[in-house]
């Protein structure tokens, strides 16, 4: 018999548990203590639960935590690990340590379906989707969990095409029976998927990024596929309709606004013109959000280059004097392929993990 995996379970669904079971009503909680506070990896480690539940509990479940198989570390102190999944696949999990932040860039799904022409992920295709349980895996299962203060979904896979799984780890990650964060410490990256996205915003409180890296559709279209389905006048339009707070004046821990940033990678030659510069002001115009300018990573075969540091400093300080407040992202772990659009596992293959944790 397959059995069913506790992790990625919200308070109701370990009730229902409980209840199958013929438990007491408060081991739901006690369970829950367990697998989001404790951390633990196996249900043998349970103590105040009685044996014979336990010996229930494991007939039909277990906790749903994988080690990572592989690690790199970068000469800038950024660390990849490659999980495995449950049914054979892997993702790559990019920890990013600063002096007072510990950040943690997940994957949502194995692969991307997105197509967009200058990441590594896309051109792997789509291979699935990450179950709460596997995505979590990448958090709990973290060798430096205790430093972590953050998380990005930003990894590999487009989020909101995973919402079910995204807004359920959200839940548990925010939750007083989880990990009881702020929902301003996570933040969701999306291409502008808009079903997905209308969920998300009227479903979480959690930070949100916007993959916009060209402002015209026009040019979009021609790098990123997804323009076609969900075209970003229509996600700015979307935006329109929700509060956001940028600024650090009106934002503590106590608002309910969310964040709102734009990712916008600079190549040279493409992106970077005084025309581009000012379709982005036009398009933004209205929100309270910020632009973040992303250095591009080489990946092979491609005609794309970087844009010059200065011309991206001369962008960000063009922007922000016109009103679109704009900040240069600091790349991070390029030399272990950590760093944004580098992620794939197309080349792991797909076997079965061996160091499943029950």
């Amino acid at each position: 018999m397959t059995k069913k995996t506790l992790s990625g379970m919200n308070m109701a669904e370990l009730q229902q548990v409980v209840y199958d079971l013929d438990l007491p009503k408060f081991a739901a909680k006690q369970i829950a203590e367990w697998l989001y506070g404790k951390r633990i990896s196996t249900i043998a480690e349970m103590t105040n639960i009685s044996k014979s539940a336990r010996e229930k509990l494991e007939s039909q479940y277990e906790i749903g935590r994988w080690a990572p198989a592989k690690k790199a570390v970068s000469a800038d102190g950024t660390i990849k690990y490659l999980f495995p999944t449950a049914k054979g696949h892997f993702v790559e999990t990019v920890f990013i340590p600063s002096d007072d932040r510990g950040t943690l860039c997940v994957s949502s799904q194995v692969g991307c379906k997105m197509g967009c022409s200058f990441c590594m992920t896309g051109r792997q295709g789509f291979q699935a989707q990450l179950s709460a349980a596997e995505i979590l895996n990448q958090i709990y299962s973290l060798p430096e969990f205790e430093r972590l203060t953050n998380v990005v979904f930003m990894g590999q896979g487009e989020p909101l095409d995973n919402v079910d799984n995204v807004l359920r780890v959200c839940e548990i990650l925010t939750a007083s029976y989880g990990l009881a964060w702020s929902p301003k410490r996570i933040t969701v990256s999306t291409i502008g998927d808009l079903k997905g996205l209308k969920r998300f915003l009227d479903e979480s409180q959690c930070n949100l990024a916007v993959s916009l890296h060209f402002p015209t559709p026009q040019q979009r279209v021609e790098y990123m596929p997804a323009e076609k389905a969900w075209p970003i006048v229509n996600v700015i339009d979307l935006l329109k309709e929700y509060e956001f707070c940028n600024s650090d004046l009106q934002w503590h821990e106590g608002a309910k606004q969310r964040r709102l940033s734009f990712e916008y990678i600079v190549f040279s030659g493409l992106n970077d013109s005084h025309r581009h510069r000012d379709a982005i002001i036009s398009l933004l115009k209205g929100l309270d959000c910020r632009v973040n300018l992303i250095p591009f990573h080489t990946i092979p075969d491609t005609p794309f280059k970087a844009a010059p540091e200065v011309r991206m400093k001369e962008i960000r300080d063009y922007l922000t004097r016109n009103g679109v407040f704009s900040t240069l992202r600091a790349s991070r772990g390029q030399d272990i392929m950590a760093a944004c659009g580098l992620l794939t596992t197309a080349e792991v293959g797909s076997r079965k993990p061996k160091n499943r944790i029950s």
